[in-house]
């Protein structure tokens, strides 16, 4: 199964851009994370459009972020890119009028629920900021 890393290589990208102050190419950034700018673009226009980081063209242009870092939480920017549900596990709609097809269902999207609100109640508490320093630190090892 594939991974959504969309989440770790965001805030792996807005850590970069705090530490490097100033704007911050596509190009850049899709160094950093081993892709092309064009997926880059995208990506980034999602916490553009939800006030995180801005962009200007031209030379000299580039991604600015627009919040601290101790203004941003892990959750913030989960729910700014988030499209579809967190985990690949789900319910199924295969029999509706089956009994037991309804009762796996109401336990698994409980427990589903549970986990999805335990993960947002986590990331809600990090913030960006404690995760520089967490990377500085470890730097300096």
């Amino acid at each position: 199964m594939q991974l959504d890393t969309r989440l770790a290589r965001l805030l792996h990208v807005l850590i970069h851009m705090h530490l490097r102050e100033g704007t911050t190419t596509s190009d850049t950034i899709a160094q950093m994370l081993h892709t092309n700018p064009v997926i880059v673009r995208r990506t980034m226009a999602a916490i553009r459009d939800a006030g995180y980081v801005s962009s200007t063209g031209g030379p000299g242009g580039g991604w600015k972020l627009e919040r601290a870092l101790s203004d941003i939480t892990v959750r913030d920017i989960h729910l700014a890119i988030s499209r579809t549900t967190l985990f690949a596990v789900g319910p199924t709609q295969d029999n509706p009028h089956c009994p037991v097809e309804a009762a796996v269902n109401v336990h698994l999207c409980a427990a589903l629920e549970a986990a999805e609100e335990a993960f947002l109640q986590q990331t809600g508490a990090r913030r960006l900021s404690e995760i520089a320093q967490d990377a500085m630190g470890r730097s300096k090892k």
